[in-house]
């Protein structure tokens, strides 16, 4: 059933979100050299690498390691890549992994294939039984701003307790979220 309601709700967005997705991919194409898209490794359902979609919002020579790693990740990010970031638009491409099957709407979200520690403690807690998500209950309580233990606690919680309902919260929570740039770190 979760696989159905994210091949539905995935392929709405997309048609909703169409025109600003052209737009999007316009504006970092004018705005820095280099690709619209930017793909990353990162850990999926059962361990499983896949690669995942993101507008790219920082220039093309950015080391690839997770923003925290960065020092100054300000120096990296683009002018458009501000504004993409800030308001979650860079994450939209990641409807099309929705789609292919590597991702879902709700669960924990992906760690870079190089977290090392934070892939070992959501391997300990059963995180990885489950496909990642565009949004997950640790995104809505802290993002950038909660320590990988802190997320790893959510996201067990979240395993432990899926169900339509709980997702339809955090989508409803994930919006609220998005609108006021909540756990957004730029700097």
């Amino acid at each position: 059933m979760k696989r159905l309601v994210d091949i539905l709700l995935s392929l709405i967005a997309i048609i909703l979100f169409a025109v600003p997705l052209v737009i999007v991919g316009i504006a970092i194409k004018f705005n820095s050299k280099g690709p619209i898209l930017f793909k990353q490794q990162r850990v999926g359902k059962d361990g499983v690498h896949f690669e995942i979609y993101k507008f790219r919002s920082m220039y093309t020579e950015t080391p690839n390691v997770s923003t925290e790693a960065l020092g100054d990740p300000t120096i990296y990010i683009t002018t458009v890549g501000r504004f993409i970031r800030k308001t979650s638009l860079d994450e939209l491409p990641q409807l099309f992994n929705i789609l292919k099957g590597d991702m879902s709407v709700v669960g924990p979200r992906p760690a870079l294939y190089n977290q090392y520690k934070l892939i070992k403690m959501r391997d300990k807690a059963g995180v990885h039984r489950i496909r990642p998500g565009l949004t997950g209950y640790a995104q809505v309580m802290g993002r950038d701003f909660i320590s990988d233990e802190k997320k790893v606690e959510y996201d067990q919680y979240y395993v432990e307790n899926m169900g339509l309902s709980f997702d339809l919260k955090i989508i409803w929570m994930t919006v609220f979220s998005v609108f006021k740039a909540d756990g957004v770190k730029m700097k």
